[in-house]
């Protein structure tokens, strides 16, 4: 996907990418039980999503959680 146009996405990939962007502040990274229980999803559809995520590089792995992929955006919480 050239540029991560986050557009592009399925209304829950951009439900996951939100709650990642929403957590992944001052270098945290965001937990798979913290995106589960900030969604709202069951953990199988949040697995599944970040699957999708990491596989489009909106999102990157890092130890025990999530960061967000490049991104030309600041985000503000």
């Amino acid at each position: 996907m050239n540029g991560h146009d986050v557009q592009a996405l399925s209304d829950t990939d951009i439900h996951i990418y939100e709650a990642v962007a929403s957590l992944a502040i001052d270098a945290h990274r965001a937990t798979l039980e913290e995106v589960t229980e900030s969604s709202g999803l069951d953990e199988q559809q949040v697995r599944r999503s970040l699957a999708t995520l990491v596989a489009n590089g909106h999102i990157l792995p890092r130890g025990d959680g999530f960061v967000l992929g490049a991104h030309d955006f600041g985000v503000d919480y």
